[in-house]
């Protein structure tokens, strides 16, 4: 204990306050980008020139340089922070993305084109700053003892606010003090770039129903015989193998007439709305499920069996819960939350605006080969469009899905300051409603969250920061390695 000081000393030498941030744009940079362009895969246009059968334009690699700026006269040059301090400038780096043409199968055109420019956060791997010692640092004309992990824009200096959420991919059982359902389940299925709230209740006839996208109360027996798992003997032994519930007979009464898997698609086509030839409602019935139904088990139709048997697994901790009085689950316990760093901000960010990038190249597209002056797809790239939609994102702070305050300017009252904004984490829950317990300190923000600094008012206990020597990890899980891990252990797929 003597030496303790010793040891936050060599600590803070090897590791920076804001180390988790930097390293979550570097992620970003070197892997999440490039899983965007391949979740995108190929290009095909609804409208191609009348002698073409087939038109595609695929996507490669993508990737960004060091900040450079262009000079009046043409010339490019490389920018340090400083300079764009000074000059009000954005401290950005060009992305490039390799582009190719084919006809009928048949690559005819493939060029690497500049789509737009990413602000750069300083200090990070793709910064000029980069490792450079003291001394090098003080002839640049930057502060040695600034930590970085900000965005320059427009000479000002803006930070990206962590966010604390709810974790995807599990499920949260809560009881209700109003409506016809005395427990709900909720599940927010993060998989593909979508997050698809998902709301299981069981009403007073005691079927139990589930909402996402289009499905408002689908009897969820209906969707997993829809998804292939017919017989009842099926269901029941999954759901209740060691104990039985009458609750399970009750829904499967209710799906009776369901006799076959077109049966169940029909019935769930007519909750949806979706009217048209039979073969087109089960298709259309079919994509809908495998796109937003639990997509983090995948959007194949190989995936379908497995979501029929976490349906079933959701079933039984719901009976669980409501019937045998298990435990619900604690949303404050920092186990069930995650952080959200710069990084994922800005994948949430790019994804999104790049969509809106395909769209507009397809829109172009379109409008040349109808005027018949089609000679090549360079031209359909508007390099402004993603750049634009980037810097007024961070600019303002709006961010997708209607959130705001996400990019702040960032606090230089004096150093302090500065790291208290640099570690703050926000939560998304509204600063007029009551919401006690997530206001409230609870034991798991121990070494994770400081208990004292937060500020007074409606935003108690919603506004935080992290520790001093607090990290947040993003490792990535292998589940491959996961699953032979518990293969060797003993365990069968189909447990």
């Amino acid at each position: 204990m003597r030496d303790y000081k010793t040891l936050i000393e060599n600590y803070f030498d090897k590791h920076s306050f804001v180390e988790a941030n930097i390293k979550s744009f570097d992620n970003f940079v070197a892997k999440e980008l490039q899983s965007i362009i391949d979740d995108m895969g190929e290009i095909v246009p609804s409208v191609i020139p009348q002698e073409v059968q087939e038109f595609k334009i695929k996507l490669d690699k993508i990737w960004i340089e060091k900040p450079q700026i262009i000079e009046a006269d043409g010339s490019r040059r490389d920018v340090y922070p400083a300079e764009a301090r000074l000059r009000k400038l954005t401290y950005s780096a060009p992305i490039y993305l390799e582009v190719s043409a084919h006809i009928d199968g048949v690559q005819v055109e493939s060029f690497t084109s500049e789509i737009g420019r990413m602000p750069l956060m300083i200090k990070s791997k793709y910064c000029h700053l980069h490792s450079l010692k003291r001394e090098d640092l003080i002839e640049r004309g930057e502060d040695p003892e600034d930590p970085g992990g900000y965005f320059i824009l427009n000479g000002n200096e803006r930070i990206l606010v962590m966010v604390e959420d709810l974790a995807s991919n599990r499920m949260f059982v809560d009881k209700t003090s109003i409506g016809p359902s005395k427990y709900k389940a909720r599940i927010f299925s993060e998989g593909g770039g979508l997050r698809i709230p998902h709301l299981v209740e069981q009403m007073k006839d005691g079927v139990i129903y589930l909402s996402f996208t289009r499905f408002q109360r689908v009897p969820i027996v209906a969707i997993i015989k829809a998804l292939g798992l017919i017989k009842d003997q099926d269901i029941t032994s999954i759901i209740s193998d060691d104990k039985s519930y009458d609750d399970i007979f009750v829904n499967l009464y209710k799906c009776i007439h369901l006799k076959t898997k077109d049966d169940a698609i029909d019935s769930l086509a007519k909750e949806a709305g979706i009217t048209q030839t039979k073969e087109i409602k089960i298709e259309k019935t079919l994509e809908q499920l495998d796109r937003y139904l639990l997509p983090h088990l995948g959007i194949t139709k190989e995936d379908r069996i497995s979501k029929a048997y976490n349906l079933c697994k959701i079933v039984k901790k719901f009976l669980m819960v409501s019937k045998d009085g298990l435990s619900m689950s604690d949303k404050d316990h920092y186990m069930n939350k995650r952080i959200k760093l710069s990084g994922d901000l800005l994948t949430d960010l790019f994804r999104v605006n790049f969509r809106v990038l395909i769209n507009d190249m397809l829109y172009n597209f379109q409008r040349l080969v109808k005027r018949g002056k089609f000679h090549s797809i360079k031209i359909i790239i508007r390099d402004k469009l993603l750049s634009g939609r980037i810097m007024s994102a961070l600019a303002t702070g709006n961010w997708p899905g209607g959130r705001s305050g996400i990019s702040q300017n960032i606090d230089r009252t004096n150093f302090l300051g500065t790291m208290s904004h640099l570690k703050r984490v926000i939560s998304l829950l509204s600063a007029s409603q009551e919401n006690f317990e997530a206001r409230a300190l609870h034991s798991t923000h121990w070494g994770r969250l400081c208990p004292i600094e937060t500020p007074e008012g409606t935003p108690i206990g919603l506004r935080k920061n992290l520790s001093m020597l607090c990290d947040v990890s993003h490792e990535e899980v292998d589940s491959n390695k996961i699953l032979k891990h518990l293969e060797s252990m003993g365990m069968s797929k189909n447990d």
